[in-house]
């Protein structure tokens, strides 16, 4: 007879290995790294402030249309302009209204203020001579015989009591001080000199930034050390900084953006009668440094690194080219950069390409055209922090790419000296990133003064451009110049969510 046991079932989890869901939850990915990064290393630099920027990282950006000029131009801006885009050529003129206006209002105040302190002068002149008059009619109590009592001694007294305590106490205290360091001297206690401060030196290094030592795993994190091994603050060149003197807006030069505040997207750009595109959307930011750099009739100007293409198609939509050549390292970065500019230049191979627009594959470091320049455009490689924060593909923060990311200021200050040496003697350069790094900023603009200097002898002086960047402050977010040495910089801020952008501009001396 047969016995029927009680069978229990028991459930069995079959593993699938890296790619079960609670793996795949919880596993790091490149955007991910990048976060962790700048919320170490940016956190550090910014401080408060850089809770406002992560947040507008990581929210979608803001751009700006560039108007085509080979194309229906009126038409296009009449439809920006019923959607609510303001062309940012008027802002700046609204802004220069204001500053003068200002600069009217500062003299009269100027002109008040010097009637109220003549008006005191006069006041005291007839003071003075009714005090005079006075001693003449009337005798002083010295001449009647009265002495005044002599309050003051009292006051002195108590002032010398005082000071004699202070001296006292504070004598008490070195007393104390120097008993303390003999018992720690004869207790071989260690103290770090390297962190005593002489009065005789200055205090300035109590407000520098001291780097972090500890590493937090190599195949995510990079020490603070490594960040700013690369960025000092002494010059052992010569240096020289001067305001820029004049600014001006290309006139047939169209750009439109929204007021601050207005996140409303642009309507894509369509084609026009000529065949070519209407507007080019690109980031706000990224307008700057190709405007500061004031291209005129008759220069010849070189992009270094030109590719997606958006600055190089800027300095053609002022009109003021003669030649301009388009260099980029990679074949496909000069593919994307002609497709954009068959789309937006009327003629493209019978006007342009071979003719006033050239297009040049090599490293920028390699560029061997000495003293021919006019004008360059060094808009270089980069941590490109918002596309690192956005996008896993091509991401600088990839595990592998750990010695490429950390050689990043080394190949842009090498591509910047380079460009130095490529600049005729009088002519000018912009620097330019998409990053808060101030290694690659302010760190590499040092670096290359430096490089160019002790190795080619070359001198050039930095234009200080922050009376201008205020031209633009109803439409970007600044950084502070205190927070900057050779350059200005916009921040990502949610109002006004443009950039990172920072942009030097440099003249090399003759």
């Amino acid at each position: 007879m047969l016995k029927i046991r009680n069978i229990c079932m028991l459930q069995r989890r079959w593993k699938s290995g890296k790619r079960r869901w609670n793996v795949l939850q919880h596993k790091k990915n490149n955007c991910d790294r990048a976060l962790e990064s700048f919320d170490d290393f940016y956190g550090s630099v910014y401080g408060g402030r850089w809770k406002n920027m992560r947040a507008a990282l990581l929210t979608e950006h803001k751009y700006v249309a560039m108007v085509n000029n080979f194309g229906d131009t009126e038409q296009t801006c009449s439809m920006l302009e019923l959607d609510g885009a303001i062309n940012i050529k008027s802002l700046i003129q609204l802004a220069r209204e204001r500053e003068e206006t200002g600069t009217e209002h500062s003299l009269q105040r100027q002109q008040t203020r010097a009637h109220y302190e003549i008006d005191d002068k006069l006041g005291a002149l007839l003071r003075k001579q009714q005090e005079r008059e006075v001693a003449a009619i009337y005798p002083s109590a010295a001449e009647d015989g009265h002495v005044l009592p002599q309050q003051l001694n009292y006051e002195k007294n108590n002032n010398n009591n005082n000071e004699q305590e202070e001296q006292t106490g504070s004598g008490s205290k070195q007393a104390e001080f120097k008993q303390s360091l003999t018992r720690a001297l004869e207790h071989d206690v260690q103290l770090d000199s390297s962190r005593l401060v002489d009065p005789q030196f200055g205090t300035g290094s109590l407000y520098e930034y001291v780097p972090a030592s500890t590493i937090k795993g190599m195949e995510d994190w990079v020490a603070e050390s490594e960040h700013y091994k690369y960025y000092q603050t002494s010059t052992d060149f010569p240096l020289i900084i001067e305001p820029e003197a004049i600014f001006q807006y290309p006139e047939h030069l169209a750009i439109y953006t929204y007021e601050m505040g207005n996140c409303a997207e642009f309507k894509p750009p369509r084609q026009c009668l000529t065949g070519v595109l209407s507007h080019f959307l690109m980031d706000g930011a990224s307008v700057l440094p190709p405007l500061f750099l004031q291209v005129q009739p008759g220069e010849r100007v070189l992009d270094a690194c030109a590719a997606p293409g958006g600055k190089s198609l800027l300095m053609l939509q002022t009109l003021h080219l003669d030649q301009l050549v388009c260099n980029d390292v990679q074949e496909s970065r000069l593919n994307k950069l002609r497709r954009v500019m068959q789309e937006y230049l009327f003629d493209y191979k019978q006007r342009w390409a071979g003719k006033r627009l050239i297009f040049s594959q090599s490293d920028a470091r390699n560029l061997d055209e000495y003293g021919s320049y006019d004008k360059i455009l060094v808009d270089v490689p980069c941590t490109t922090d918002r596309h690192v924060l956005m996008h896993q593909d091509n991401n600088i923060f990839k595990p592998t790419r750990i010695k490429e990311r950390l050689r990043i200021p080394e190949l842009q200050a090498g591509i910047l000296a380079n460009c130095l040496r490529l600049l005729k003697p009088g002519g000018s350069l912009v620097y330019s990133t998409c990053s808060l790094s101030p290694v690659q900023n302010d760190g590499v603009v040092h670096m290359a003064l430096q490089k160019v200097f002790t190795e080619h002898g070359i001198t050039a002086r930095i234009r200080d451009l922050s009376q201008h960047t205020a031209l633009f402050s109803d439409i970007y977010r600044f950084e502070q110049p205190k927070g900057l040495k050779y350059g200005q910089m916009v921040l990502p801020y949610l109002p006004a969510n443009f950039g990172p952008m920072y942009f030097s501009k440099i003249t090399r001396n003759t």
